[in-house]
Parts: C-alpha cells; sequence; structure tokens
C-alpha cells in the first residue's frame, strides 16, 4: 500500500512539473509574440515635402503605403521647399525630402544632410496663370498681370512657384512691373488661397495646384523655354534618418505604377 502511494507520488510531481514546463515555454512564446508586434509597431517616418504636394500624399499614396506596411506611421510636413530646407539644416529629424525643386535638394545633397545616391528627379509641374473663376476680366496671356491691382506669387526668396515665376516674368520682360504690385506668399497655397478667396486678382501657381479646386481658372501657361529646364520634384533620403529601410521602401514605393496613377490624375507629369 506504502509502495503505491509513493508511485502515485511521484507520477503527480512528474506531472506538476510538466505543466509549470509547458506554462513557461507558453509564456516565452506570448512574450516573444508581443515583443516582435511591438517592435512592428514603431516604425514611424516623417517626410518634408513641398506644399503642392499635400493634397495627394495625404488623401492617397500615405494611406496606400500605410496599408501595404502595417505597423507603420507616415508623417506630412508640408510647406515651402526652401523653408523645409533651413528646418533640415537645423535639426528636423525627417527621414526623406520631397521638393518641388532641384534647388533645395542640391543645396543639402552639398551638406551631406541627403544621400546623394536616394535621390530621384520624381516629377515635372507647370507654371500657370490663374484668376478667381468668379473674375469677369477677359485676361488671356501674362501680359495682363499688369492690369490686376494684386498680383500673389510665392516669395522668390523661399517659394521655388516664385523662383520660377520671377525667372520666367523676368524672360518675359514683365518682372519688374509686376513685382511693384505683387503679395508675396510663404508657399504656393497660401497664394492659391488669396486667389481663390479673391484678394488677389491674378497670380501664378503650379499646374496641379489650379486642377485641386474648382475656385480658379486657368488663363496661361508659362512656356517651358522661359525657363530653360522643366520643374523638376526630386525625392530624397535625410542623411540622418533612423528609419532609413522603410524610407527607401517609399521612395521605391513612390516609383511604382499604382502612385504614378495618383499623381497622374493630379495633373502631375512624371519625369521619364
Amino acid at each position: 500500500m506504502k509502495q503505491n502511494h509513493k508511485v502515485k507520488g511521484i507520477c503527480l510531481l512528474v506531472l506538476a512539473c510538466l505543466f509549470l514546463t509547458a506554462c513557461t515555454a507558453q509564456k516565452t512564446k506570448t512574450t516573444a509574440s508581443t515583443s516582435f508586434s511591438s517592435s512592428e509597431e514603431e516604425h514611424h517616418l516623417l517626410i518634408a515635402a513641398a506644399a503642392s504636394l499635400e493634397s495627394v500624399m495625404e488623401k492617397q499614396i500615405i494611406p496606400a503605403f500605410e496599408k501595404n506596411n502595417p505597423g507603420t506611421t507616415v508623417e506630412g510636413n508640408y510647406d515651402s521647399s526652401g523653408k523645409l530646407q533651413t528646418q533640415i539644416e537645423k535639426g528636423l529629424e525627417a527621414d526623406i525630402f520631397f521638393s518641388a525643386a532641384t534647388k533645395q535638394m542640391d543645396a543639402l545633397v552639398s551638406q551631406n544632410l541627403v544621400d546623394q545616391k536616394s535621390v530621384v528627379p520624381l516629377l515635372q509641374n507647370q507654371l500657370v496663370m490663374i484668376v478667381p473663376r468668379s473674375s469677369d476680366a477677359d485676361w488671356k496671356e501674362f501680359s495682363d498681370l499688369k492690369k490686376a491691382e494684386m498680383v500673389a506669387i510665392g516669395d522668390p526668396a523661399s517659394v521655388p512657384a516664385g523662383q520660377y515665376a520671377e525667372k520666367g516674368l523676368k524672360a518675359l520682360g514683365l518682372w519688374e512691373e509686376v513685382k511693384a504690385h505683387a503679395s508675396f506668399g510663404t508657399n504656393v497655397t497660401e497664394v492659391l488661397n488669396w486667389i481663390a478667396e479673391g484678394s488677389a486678382q491674378a497670380g501664378l501657381v503650379y499646374a496641379t495646384d489650379a486642377a485641386s479646386t474648382d475656385k480658379v481658372k486657368v488663363v496661361a501657361v508659362l512656356p517651358e523655354d522661359t525657363l530653360n529646364d522643366p520643374i523638376i520634384y526630386p525625392i530624397g533620403l535625410v542623411e540622418k534618418s533612423k528609419e532609413k529601410a522603410i524610407a527607401e521602401d517609399f521612395i521605391t514605393f513612390m516609383q511604382s505604377k499604382e502612385v504614378a496613377k495618383y499623381f497622374e490624375d493630379t495633373g502631375f507629369i512624371m519625369n521619364k
């Protein structure tokens, strides 16, 4: 009888050990799974992008990338390319710079703040003259800007659209006259809003901005030969990015057919 009790005791002890081992293994597996999930959710990209890109980025491109990359969040910081350049120079922890001109991108590359090998001249745009949709002025060409009481233009000191406007209007022999009654916006979105609201009688914005609202109408397109070179939007990897692998994936995604359609539907031209 004592022998039976002893055997039962040993069996219970073995079962208890097996149970504890199984629990420990399950706990370890759960912890590992939780740890993996947590690390997956930590990915975060900050993109410093030109103001003219905000609509297509926020409505289509960023949601599509996040859907394809569960656990990754993408945040856009939008302003004039000149201001974004300055912010990156001062330490903005951006992962990607998406400029509306090569000038600002080249400046950051020369300071080793953007990886030169990563830069892709992704898009082209056009500069157009617009007036409020409600305007009854019969204006059809850039020389008509001289008739406006106020012309809205991006500030050439920091806004690529303003720099293109200055260069184009100088080529047309109109800059000095237009500048005398121009109001300079801090980015192209501000310029667009002034014209859409009727605060300015006319102005110059990108074709894609004009297409983003029904409150303005295009009356003329700046001839390409006035600028010598096309308006290029380059995208590149910021050297100090802590999420380089995901950032590189994003830049690759931006060159896909899916994203090309988003851009083309908005009025951008894919740079071949």
